[in-house]
Order: structure tokens, then sequence, then C-alpha cells
């Protein structure tokens, strides 16, 4: 058995060389015994070593491939966020042109409607300087002689009613707060002494009014639209001033696209 043993410590390699110089150099049998069982000692320590070693050995490889797929991960992740960062900024830049180019078509729109204002309310106000001129050289009194409402009640009609523009649309309103198209008519009339209803097919048959024909509009004419769903107050030069609608404010048109093919018919006030 010793002799075995000594043979495989001989035949072996690596670090048992060192074993068999150990043991070769035993100086009686107990001694080459004792040698023996370090030898065995060491052999077994080292091959407990070495088992742990190779256990480390696959747990490094272990979490060197979970932190490759991590990696993987990772980056791919990070691409996609990448990938969708790019889109919602294209998105965002796409609505802002977007955003940019509507605000300044409504800005134009604004601007051209101020623009139009102001020139009807010049207009106006010439026109009611040149009525009352008229009057008081007794010139012609375009709503007829002995009315109520002479050419000075019909300016101030068409003045009174430009101090609201801008106003708020509301409906069912007939003030400052906010008018509805016959609540503006009805305000307007009402600060000149002439009480009508607030309602558009009331002040179509109000009893005191005469139809007047297309051609003949003055200012302060009521002209009514839509089958006699709406009304405003003509101010001159194919104009009048009116609330439109829900989301709108007192403002002036022209009498032509829609307003023009849902023309009605106008009426003339006379007290």
């Amino acid at each position: 058995m010793l002799a075995r043993r000594l043979v495989e410590i001989y035949t072996s390699q690596g670090e048992q060389q060192s074993s068999l110089a150990v043991i070769l150099g035993a100086q009686s049998i107990d001694d080459l015994v004792s040698r023996l069982e370090t030898v065995n000692s060491v052999t077994t320590q080292d091959s407990t070593l070495i088992r742990q070693v190779i256990s480390y050995q696959h747990a490094i490889v272990r979490h060197r491939q979970v932190l490759r797929h991590a990696r993987v991960a990772e980056r791919r992740l990070v691409s996609v966020r990448a990938a969708a960062k790019r889109s919602i900024g294209a998105r965002l830049a796409t609505e802002q042109r977007l955003y940019n180019s509507v605000r300044g078509e409504i800005n134009q729109i604004e601007a051209a409607q101020r623009a139009a204002q102001l020139a009807a309310a010049r207009r106006a106000e010439a026109a009611a300087q040149a009525q009352q001129t008229t009057s008081r050289l007794g010139g012609f009194d375009p709503i007829g002689a002995g009315s109520s409402v002479g050419p000075e009640r019909y300016s101030q009609v068409v003045s009174i009613a430009m101090q609201y523009l801008g106003v708020q649309y509301v409906w069912g309103g007939a003030s400052p707060a906010g008018f509805d198209c016959s609540g503006l008519v009805m305000y307007v009339y009402a600060q000149v002494g002439v009480s009508l209803p607030h309602y558009t097919v009331a002040q179509w048959d109000y009893p005191n009014a005469v139809s007047v024909a297309r051609s003949q509009l003055e200012p302060g004419d009521l002209v009514f639209f839509d089958g006699l769903g709406h009304v405003g107050i003509y101010i001159g030069n194919g104009e009048f001033i009116h609330a439109p609608h829900t989301g709108t404010v007192v403002s002036i048109d022209r009498l032509s696209g829609w307003y023009s093919s849902e023309y009605v018919g106008a009426k003339r006030i006379l007290g």
C-alpha cells in the first residue's frame, strides 16, 4: 500500500512533485508515515480549495453573462427611448409650426377686423355729422317726415352700437355685460327712447316699423337673416354691426357671403 502511494505521488504532475520530495526526506518509517499523513492532509485541503476556486470561477462567468445581457438590454432601452424622444420632438415641432401658422392667421384676421371696425366707425361718425348738418338745414328726412325717430336719433343708434364693439356674446344677454343679437338691438334702441322686444321675430313684427328694400338701406335700419333667426343694425356702406353667436363678440360684418345668402329683409323703426 505504501509503495503504491509513493508510486502515485511520483507519477503525478504539478504540486505533488514537491510532496514526493518531502516524503523522500523521511529519516525513518515513523517519520515517513507522519510525512504521508501531512501530504494527504495538504492534498485534501488543496482539493477543497480548488473546488471553491472552480465554483467561484463558474459564478464569475454567470455574473459576467448576466451583466452582458443587462448591458445589451440597457443599450436597447436607451435606443428605444432615444427614438421615442426624437419622435416626440418631431411631433412637437410640427404642432408648434401649425400653432404659429394658425396664430399668425388669427392675428391677421383680428387686425383686418379692427381696421374694418375703425373705418366703419369713422364712416358712421362722418355720416352722423352729415345727417346732423342736413337736419339743421331742414333737409331730407331718411325715414319720412313726421316720424318720431329722426336722422339725429338714427345716427345716435349707430354711434351707441359702435361703443359695444368687442363685448362678449351671451345668450339672452341685453346689457354691456354681454349681448345676444336681439338683446344688442333692444339695448341700443332703448338708449334713444325706443322700446323694442327682446326677440328677433317680434322685432321684425314691431308695429312702428316699415320694410325697407335692400337698395334703400340707411344707417340704423334693422337687417334680418337666417329665417328671422338673427338680426343686426345696418351702419352703411354694405356693413352692419351685430352679436354673431356664442364664442364671438359684437363686431362688424358685410352683407355678403353667408349673410347675403341668408338675408331675409330689413325694417326701419319709426318710433
